[in-house]
């Protein structure tokens, strides 16, 4: 249940081509059901493994950064594509280029054992390693393509407004992730996954009547094939104005009941009543605001410790990213903080739209089992890096209902 900018998913793209109906909701079709505690010691070695690998990954990034800023060898990257080109933005372009490779190269053997062995050790992936480095592939061009014009951006406001610079970047950050809320459930996210309209039944009149009861206008409810790449189940909602929709998984589809769904797509439509996704768009506008006057503030103060130029300096945007960073690494707690609390009121919500404690019960059991999450981590990993409570702690809250 991660959120992903306007994206915000239930546990943490129109079709050419329409898969086959899912299948029935019926109990036959069901896995068999199987306690929650049925894969503790899998679930807390897959989470454990996971975050090692993701902080070591991340660890590595900042201390390769900041050894290449401590030798000079960005300065040094800076002259050599300078030899090559002389326009400032094709050598920014190729100073990118240059970097985004050597640091794909470092940190691709962890990128591989955490997106690819790990999920199939544990059983949790379909993909061939042809497809995974596919997808990789592929997001890594899409990430191109959307990093290249901020970064042409960035660069121009450094240039152009001196210390003042952190304003209108602040500006362009939620000006571009308004309209990339609004392109990307029907341009990028096509781009992964196939989409196909909810069959018609009793699922997606209950979705349609709840989306109505709290006035929540939406282009449509789409399955998408979500299996071709994990077992894992998840659904989301995505979009803004009238690219709003909700996509469900196949695998969601195929191993829940409708009354299941339904608690879990209550719970994701009590964000929207409960107006969290507004207050999660302004914590994060002002969190932004103040992360780049204070990135601002510590980047020119810190130039010099490298022996560095003015802030404009193509060889200096790594120092740039590091404090950026830092920044996010320090205020991730504080907003998973706002998050669960959110997440709580949301739970809440859902049971006193559907009355159905024991269905959302079961739906939370379901998801943790086939996501392998950890049901009860230790407290100061779940303050850390959890935006959403222990499925234990939200099930007993639950059940005190």
């Amino acid at each position: 249940m991660e959120r992903a900018g306007f994206v915000h998913c239930i546990v943490d793209r129109s079709t050419q081509e329409a898969p086959a109906p899912a299948p029935s909701l019926q109990e036959d079709n069901l896995p068999k059901k199987e306690p929650l505690s049925a894969k503790p010691d899998s679930a807390k070695q897959y989470s454990r493994l996971k975050l090692l690998i993701d902080l070591f990954r991340s660890a590595l990034i900042f201390l390769f950064t900041l050894l290449l800023l401590a030798l000079g060898v960005t300065s040094r990257m800076e002259e050599t594509v300078r030899s090559l080109v002389s326009h400032d933005y094709l050598v920014l372009l190729g100073f990118a280029l240059l970097f985004g490779t050597l640091e794909t190269l470092l940190t691709f053997p962890l990128s591989y054992a955490s997106g690819y062995s790990l999920e199939h050790k544990f059983g949790l992936s379909n993909q061939t390693l042809r497809k995974w480095l596919w997808e990789g592939l592929k997001g890594m061009l899409v990430g191109i393509c959307l990093t290249v014009p901020l970064l042409f951006a960035l660069f121009y406001f450094l240039r152009n407004f001196g210390s003042l610079w952190w304003i209108p970047v602040g500006i362009l950050i939620f000006a571009f992730s308004v309209l990339l809320a609004r392109i990307a459930p029907l341009i990028i996210f096509p781009l992964f996954y196939k989409f196909r309209s909810l069959q018609e039944g009793n699922l997606k009149e209950c979705i349609i009547a709840l989306c109505d009861k709290v006035g929540m206008k939406i282009s449509g409810v789409f399955v998408f094939d979500m299996s071709k790449n994990t077992k894992k189940a998840n659904a989301a909602f995505t979009g803004i104005g009238k690219s709003k929709r909700i996509v469900l998984g196949d695998t969601l589809i195929a191993n829940f009941t409708d009354d299941e769904i339904e608690t879990v797509f209550a719970h994701e439509l009590g964000h929207f009543k409960l107006h969290h996704l507004r207050s999660m768009m302004l914590i994060g506008a002002l969190s932004t605001f103040a992360g780049l006057f204070l990135t601002a503030v510590l980047y020119e103060e810190s130039l010099s410790w490298f022996g560095l130029g003015s802030v404009d300096t193509i060889a200096a945007l790594p120092l740039l990213g590091l404090w950026l960073g830092l920044y996010s690494l320090v205020t991730t707690p504080p907003g998973n903080v706002v998050s669960r609390a959110f997440e709580r009121e949301a739970d809440r919500y859902a049971i006193r739209t559907t009355g159905k404690k024991e269905s959302f019960i079961n739906a939370l059991q379901k998801l943790a089992r086939v996501n392998l999450a950890d049901p009860s981590p230790h407290p100061l990993i779940e303050f850390l890096f959890h935006s959403h409570p222990s499925i234990e702690k939200r099930i007993q809250a639950v059940e005190r209902l």
